[in-house]
């Protein structure tokens, strides 16, 4: 009786994994690794307080402020996303779309969106390798 509870859940997973998006599947996947890198959900970041969040970037941008430039990207962790802007920066090596990334900073809000600015990084390899 003790191995039909795994063939149970392994069939409850498999009608889970039909029924549900591949973005979805992404985002929990992404969620589940929040422990492993001792992250905080990017939800659950409070503005004006240090945390280390850790996900995907999604987007790289090379963007001026105030006259001198920016390097942002926008990381995904599966709950939400936030903004990481390096400033004077115009590229840094890894920093890619698709990149695992892990980072640790102040987080602040402009214009209703979540950034850290200059945080300290690492480059986590991708789920596969």
């Amino acid at each position: 009786m003790s191995t039909a509870e795994p063939v149970k859940r392994g069939l409850r997973g498999f009608f889970q994994r039909l029924t549900t998006s591949q973005a979805e599947l992404e985002a929990a996947e992404l969620q589940e690794d929040l422990d492993r890198h001792g992250a905080t959900p990017i939800a659950s970041c409070g503005r004006r307080s240090r945390f280390c969040v850790a996900g995907t970037l999604r987007t790289v941008t090379l963007r001026p402020r105030g006259g001198a430039p920016s390097l942002e990207a926008e990381l995904y962790d599966g709950s939400d996303v936030i903004d990481l802007v390096w400033l004077g920066r115009r590229k840094i090596v890894g920093i890619e779309p698709g990149r695992s990334v892990r980072a640790e900073g102040l987080v602040s809000v402009q214009d209703g969106r979540k950034v850290m600015f200059n945080p300290r990084y690492e480059l986590r390899p991708a789920s596969g390798e």
